[in-house]
């Protein structure tokens, strides 16, 4: 079933102000807050870098942030679900931060089913059977795939902008110009002279898609610097780079993600339960909710936010976020 609810942005960043206030957690200004300190554990062909809060013993959430994101996308969602007795972890996702390559020979691979392969290789290392899963952008993407191909190991999903599981058949069908338009980085990421300026100019070019994707959101130089730093991660352009042409069928994925791609691109129904979230200032490409509630055959429900959320709604809207993750919590114990 969905449920549309709408928030007032005001009153959401107050209710988790007061919340973090009450956990004894800091209230400084967003770009004063940072996670304390970060962990590394070798997963796969990872050693990934990640951030963890809540006690050890709770409830496993795992937290997938997106491009040109990086883990303080959570920065403000983790400590309320700490308090709220939930073992957060949040990893920076291959090309980022402190994660990198265990071998210089592995293909600086940024296709869909590579990445969820990674968190999969994560909750193993960490001895997690079962998490809940959220994620917004690369993130959400993630999510969908790890409730669709390895439901076992999902107690329930959040996902912003809903379902994102793509093929590159579909993505060969040729959009209309206005909707074209908006992937306008996917075609310079096509080209050569993308690459290069990509790798250039990565800062600046991230801000420019932060702006656009979150029109309506104030960050200042200091909460855009804090998560910039993971750009200066020596794969970053490399994943970047493949991620988009591969979606383009212009770049090749491994072999050993075939059989993944296959079952991908026949959109798999997602019997999880599920809480989908969409702001009302989403800047980025995104479908409407009506387009993919029919993928959700388990317990669902749609989220719409008020008040000038943009595309980055878990940092946003930490509040509303963290609320979704325990409400479909809730539905998978109901």
């Amino acid at each position: 079933m969905i449920v549309a609810i709408n928030h007032d942005r005001r009153r959401i960043v107050a209710t988790g102000l007061t919340t973090l206030a009450a956990a004894g957690l800091p209230t400084a200004r967003a770009a004063e807050r940072s996670f304390w300190s970060l962990k590394t554990v070798n997963a796969g062909m990872l050693h990934v870098g990640y951030a963890e809060a809540g006690p050890a013993g709770g409830r496993p959430v795992v937290l997938l942030h997106g491009w040109p994101y990086d883990i303080h996308t959570y920065v403000d969602v983790a400590p309320l679900l700490a308090s709220a007795g939930y073992r957060v972890i949040v990893p920076h996702l291959r090309g980022h931060g402190t994660t990198r390559f265990l071998s210089k020979d592995t293909p600086r691979n940024g296709q869909q089913s590579a990445i969820a392969a990674d968190i999969i290789a994560l909750m193993d290392a960490l001895g997690i059977e079962k998490a809940v899963i959220g994620g917004c952008d690369w993130g959400a993407r993630t999510a969908c795939i790890l409730a669709s191909l390895w439901p076992q190991r999902c107690h329930a999903m959040v996902s912003v902008s809903g379902y994102l599981i793509g093929s590159q058949a579909l993505n060969r069908n040729p959009l209309p110009p206005q909707a074209e338009l908006q992937w306008w980085y996917q075609y310079y990421f096509a080209t050569e002279r993308g690459r290069a300026g990509y790798a250039k100019n990565t800062r600046d070019f991230a801000k420019l898609i932060w702006r656009l994707a979150s029109p309506k959101w104030t960050f200042d130089d200091a909460t855009f610097d804090r998560s910039a730093a993971s750009f200066d991660n020596p794969d970053h352009v490399d994943i970047v780079i493949h991620n988009y042409r591969w979606r383009l069928g212009l770049a090749e994925g491994e072999a050993k993600y075939d059989a993944l791609e296959r079952r991908l691109a026949e959109f798999p129904a997602i019997a999880v339960p599920t809480i989908t979230l969409e702001g009302d200032a989403n800047g980025a490409p995104h479908p409407d909710p009506s387009t993919y509630a029919k993928r959700f055959s388990g317990r669902y429900a749609h989220r719409h936010l008020d008040g000038g959320i943009g595309h980055n709604l878990p940092q946003e809207a930490p509040q509303a976020f963290a609320r979704a993750i325990i409400d479909a919590d809730a539905f998978s114990k109901a």
